[in-house]
């Protein structure tokens, strides 16, 4: 397994930190729409995504034995909601599930070229 380059690792928590922003964005974004009952998914889904990719900055940025499986877990996190996200018309949804494709795209490839924690 290749250990991630220094461009790699700083392509990733730039997507981490661009995708919780969106998320940030989009669950704000869902508080203001009609029916906010209906967006409630959405917004459960940006919360906990955010906090995947807050997590996964964290510990790219300290260079953790975790950073792997933290960005293993950050990808299904934003596939999770890059998918619910889809599902709605509006605008903030629809630049959340760009930004959590994008994010999870880069996790599973960090993920993929992380050295096994356990070693």
């Amino acid at each position: 397994m290749t250990l991630p380059s220094l461009t790699a690792t700083s392509d990733c928590i730039a997507a981490c930190a661009a995708c919780a922003d969106a998320c940030d964005q989009c669950f704000a974004g869902c508080l203001k729409e009609d029916d906010v009952a209906s967006m409630a998914r959405c917004i459960a889904l940006d919360t906990d995504c955010a906090a995947a990719c807050r997590l996964a900055v964290g510990a790219m940025r300290r260079d953790s034995p975790l950073a792997g499986p933290i960005c293993a877990l950050c990808a299904e996190a934003c596939d999770t909601c890059a998918d619910e996200c889809a599902r709605h018309p509006h605008e903030h949804c629809q630049l959340c599930a760009q930004a959590c494709r994008a994010c999870a795209e880069s996790c599973r490839a960090m993920a993929s070229l992380a050295p096994d924690p356990e070693r």
